[in-house]
């Protein structure tokens, strides 16, 4: 088969597997076609290492405009469709890469693509393309964002509630637009390796934890290791949020990478401020041979809260005598978590679970739930094994009868009773 062939064969099949007629308003039909798009995905993959990337680059870009066109009819709930158009982005930036197309059609798709308001689901990111595009190519793209940025005049007023459909269709596109063309500044800030543009476009108003941690990340993506430490520590310590764990996080991560020795007191300090069993775990992986250093203060912390402390010695110590201890010490009340802890416990004391078993079959039955009733019948078996032989089987066989009694108007669960063979 000729090359030409193969090339036009190709472009069926990859077209054939994204386009389709099909009704996916339904979830699972959306799925069901995600999965066929993931192999388009595929077929464009292998051929991008053989194929002439002059010939794949519009083929890729047809491929993405039809990935478009069926996602705005489909149900993607769970982000299938949605990811295989993410990976025919980051494909095709690697194509560019390759083929080097004229810096002015590589503009007027990247422009088109984003700003066109035919989706408003991805973006690109120029910094793919800087090197493709060139200093001509990239003053290109900038006079066109300017061009749409003028476009838009001053920032509008809220449109009233009941105004012209038209018009709120409109305040929404140039809205959208606005948030684009932030984002391509805070783009083209990294690409300039400017860090006084970075500073300016990421931090904006400097109201919240995350826009200083996304300059942070800005900063460290231009190698500007001490500011972006620094920029993460400012974060970390804006608030006691979510956020600025998120940002103490990272700030952790970039001392690990790039100034080790002040790792362990920073994730000790972490901790500190946020004592869970995910803080713990991390500052325990950090300190290594000095674990034993901070062991006591660890779990004296977090006995504070039974769940993180049952949760850190079972999982992360991989402890469950420890955890069973504390989990009866602290007063444990997390269902899913003593389930759990029955679970590793039981090559240690087998019959010692018992009691737990059965407090955890009494809140399954706690409400009518037919999930709940096979988790009650299968925990009721499980516990006439670990039981049998021993002078607690009788016990368990009483408690089995007298929940039958207890629940006779539940038909589903005694069905539940019957196929887990319970007498």
């Amino acid at each position: 088969m000729s090359p030409g062939l193969r090339e036009e064969k190709l472009g069926d099949v990859v077209l054939g597997l994204i386009r389709t007629r099909a009704d996916l308003h339904r979830w699972g039909a959306a799925n069901a076609h995600g999965r066929q798009m993931h192999e388009a995905v595929a077929q464009l993959r292998e051929a991008a290492e053989a194929m002439d990337p002059a010939t794949l680059l519009p083929l890729t870009e047809k491929a993405i405009a039809s990935a478009v066109r069926v996602i705005l009819r489909a149900d993607d709930s769970s982000g299938i469709i949605g990811d295989a158009i993410r990976d025919m982005l980051e494909l095709h930036a690697k194509v560019v890469a390759k083929a080097r197309p004229p810096a002015s059609k590589l503009v007027l798709w990247m422009i088109k693509f984003q700003f066109d308001g035919s989706q408003d689901f991805f973006t690109i990111d120029v910094a793919d393309y800087a090197e493709a595009l060139g200093p001509d190519g990239s003053a290109f793209y900038r006079a066109k964002l300017a061009e749409i940025a003028d476009g838009l005049g001053s920032e509008p007023v809220e449109p009233a509630r009941f105004a012209d459909p038209k018009i709120l269709q409109q305040a929404a596109q140039d809205g959208h637009a606005r948030l684009l063309l932030e984002y391509n500044a805070r783009r083209l800030a990294v690409v300039d390796r400017d860090v006084e543009a970075i500073i300016a476009t990421h931090t904006r108003d400097r109201k919240v934890a995350a826009w200083l941690q996304d300059t942070a990340q800005a900063l460290a993506e231009i190698g500007e290791v001490d500011l972006a430490i620094d920029w993460a520590r400012q974060a970390a310590d804006f608030d006691g949020g979510h956020q600025s764990l998120s940002a103490a996080q990272y700030w952790c991560e970039l001392l690990a990478k790039h100034r080790p020795d002040a790792e362990i007191a920073t994730r000790l300090e972490v901790f500190r401020r946020w004592p869970s069993s995910s803080t713990a775990q991390q500052l325990r992986r950090a300190a290594d041979q000095a674990w034993p250093d901070h062991r006591d203060e660890v779990l004296d912390t977090l006995a504070r809260s039974p769940y993180d402390a049952v949760v850190f010695a079972l999982h992360h110590l991989e402890d469950p005598e420890l955890a069973w201890t504390l989990a009866h010490d602290l007063k444990l009340t997390d269902a899913r978590t003593w389930s759990d802890l029955a679970d590793a416990y039981e090559p240690v004391d087998p019959l010692g679970t018992l009691p737990v078993l059965r407090k955890l079959v009494l809140t399954d039955l706690r409400d009518a739930d037919a999930r709940a009733y096979k988790n009650a019948a299968r925990r009721l078996g499980r516990m006439r094994a670990l039981a049998v032989g021993t002078d607690q089987a009788a016990e368990v066989d009483e408690l089995i009868k007298a929940l039958r009694e207890e629940h006779r108007r539940r038909p589903r669960l005694q069905r539940e009773f019957d196929q887990a063979g319970l007498p």
